[in-house]
């Protein structure tokens, strides 16, 4: 079995505005680099083998505060990247539903669908699984990637995941299982 602790990227500036960023390169805000610090501070004893990343520099940048407090690599996965939202990224909620009033929260974009975006993420999360059994790995990516893999490990969370949040999971037979 291999643990895995999936966390949120810090903050940006499309983060505090409400804007969909998808594959969106967006960098840090001040308040993202010190969430970046408080999860490193918080996996501070945390035991960890490996560090990876979706290559976003929100992302990776957060990714990079923890690696460094541990003496560890970090290792880009593409996969692990945010829903591709295509034309819509950069909108708000609200500037979506003024210009697609059909439409679905959680189906937003003319991108990837979020089925696409699920099945790429729990395949890059079985392989890092095997690239490390009975390993405990932190993997840092974005809140649509991590409520995926919270619909696929059967965990019942409710309501926002905040940025540098941290959800455990496990891994063992190629089942993902929600901890937290």
């Amino acid at each position: 079995m291999t643990t895995i602790l999936l966390a949120r990227h810090g903050e940006t500036d499309w983060n505090s505005e409400h804007r969909l960023q998808g594959h969106t390169d967006r960098p840090l805000t001040d308040a993202g680099w010190a969430q970046a610090h408080a999860l490193a501070a918080k996996l501070e004893n945390e035991p960890l083998d490996a560090v990876y990343t979706s290559d976003l520099a929100r992302a990776h940048d957060t990714a990079q505060v923890v690696a460094d407090s541990k003496g560890l690599a970090v290792t880009v996965v593409r996969d692990l990247r945010e829903k591709n939202f295509g034309s819509w990224e950069g909108l708000t909620d609200d500037e979506v539903l003024r210009r697609f009033p059909d439409a679905q929260p959680g189906h937003w974009g003319d991108g990837e669908t979020r089925r696409e975006m699920s099945r790429r993420v729990i395949a890059a999360l079985l392989r890092i699984a095997a690239a490390h059994p009975r390993g405990r790995v932190l993997v840092v990516t974005h809140g649509g990637p991590l409520r995926a893999v919270l619909r696929r490990g059967g965990s019942d969370r409710e309501g926002p995941i905040g940025n540098g949040d941290v959800i455990q999971i496990t891994v063992a037979g190629g089942l993902v299982r929600a901890v937290d």
